[in-house]
């Protein structure tokens, strides 16, 4: 166990310790079922207090990566790609079980405690006018975020902070105002109509049980395709990876755009979580779109969209004038939630309720 625990590091030595056994958990040095060393052992080993050791075992305990059974020890119950990195598909659960808009039950504490603490280390900063796409700060934090859970590599330039969905579709529609858009049947009512307010028409291909119709796809003139691949509302429908191949062969042969609205899929039950089309397609002919309404609270009407590296310098050109919709202290929030691990430790925690409530 060759840890180093950096005393005079701004991070706390049990984050560090939190931080080094997570890794190696995640890495497979300790595999699922595997025994990891006695507290005494990593006390002795690493230099810290038992105190310490504790704090960061339970952690990993709170998060699921852990298990202490009495009497015999700390056992990982982590699966190999769990909670983080690339993911592979999953097996999906049924969507009779799952209960759409189902809110992620945010921590009020934590996030009271965040608010105060941006108040407090920001000052008069949270006065100042954002950039028009959206505080640095957060654009940042997102980056590093969709890069550990999703795969998706991106740079803060690709990064557009709105006020929700709804704003970030009009955005869309007035970049590619004279396009025919394709949508779900049945979908989201609020996507169709946000679309049609901007004189956009509006092809609605059918839904099948594994994802869009696939003569409705093919016969479509549509060059823009607005899909939600995970957990599709109303009717819960998740998309396999045959079928995200099939939408990006459609786009590369029609040099169409895909736009992957992916709300609600960091609640997902499964142990893995979803591939994405951004990431499968490399990043091109792909806008990805979420929001932190479902995984923190419906007043934040906060989203952000991913664009692709070749698209920013038209999306400024056209778009670029409008200021950003979010209010710089709820950008620094959300930022800090990110930065701190707040955000991914409560998405873990969900997760295994929602797992446990399905078995």
């Amino acid at each position: 166990m060759n840890y180093k625990i950096d005393t005079k590091s701004n991070t706390p030595a049990y984050l560090q310790l939190y931080e080094c056994l997570r890794r190696d958990i995640i890495s497979g040095v300790y595999p699922c079922g595997s025994k990891l060393p006695s507290k005494r052992t990593i006390t002795a080993e690493t230099g810290v207090s038992v105190i310490t050791v504790q704090h960061a075992i339970a952690l990993l305990c709170d998060e699921g990566y852990v298990e202490a059974k009495q009497r015999s020890g700390l056992f990982v119950i982590f699966r190999e790609g769990d909670f983080q990195g690339v993911p592979a598909t999953a097996k999906k659960a049924s969507p009779k079980k799952l209960q759409p808009h189902t809110v992620g039950d945010f921590s009020y504490d934590i996030l009271s405690k965040t608010i105060r603490r941006v108040l407090l280390d920001y000052g008069e900063k949270i006065l100042i006018k954002a950039p028009n796409h959206g505080c640095t700060e957060l654009r940042e934090e997102i980056c590093s975020y969709l890069a550990r859970s999703r795969g998706i590599r991106v740079k803060p330039s690709q990064v557009i902070i709105g006020a929700g969905a709804e704003y970030l579709y009009s955005l869309i529609a007035q970049l590619y105002s004279k396009k025919i858009f394709a949508l779900e049947y049945p979908s989201y009512d609020k996507i169709r109509k946000v679309y049609e307010a901007h004189c956009i028409k509006c092809d609605m291909l059918k839904l099948l049980p594994d994802g869009i119709d696939s003569d409705a796809l093919r016969k479509t003139k549509a060059t823009v395709l607005h899909t939600t691949p995970f957990n599709s509302f109303p009717t819960g429908t998740s998309v396999g990876a045959r079928k995200k191949h099939e939408y990006l062969s459609w786009a590369k042969k029609h040099n169409a755009l895909i736009i992957e609205d992916n709300y609600d899929s960091e609640l997902t039950v499964s142990s893995k979580a979803e591939d994405t089309l951004f990431a499968m397609s490399g990043g091109k002919n792909v806008i990805y779109l979420n929001t932190f309404s479902m995984t923190v609270a419906p007043s934040v009407r906060v989203g952000y969209m991913i664009l692709p590296s070749d698209m920013v310098k038209t999306f400024n050109e056209k778009l670029g004038f409008y200021s950003c919709t979010v209010p710089v202290l709820s950008q620094y929030v959300l930022a800090e939630l990110l930065r701190s691990g707040d955000f991914e430790r409560h998405i873990n925690r969900v997760r295994r309720k929602k797992r446990r409530e399905l078995n």
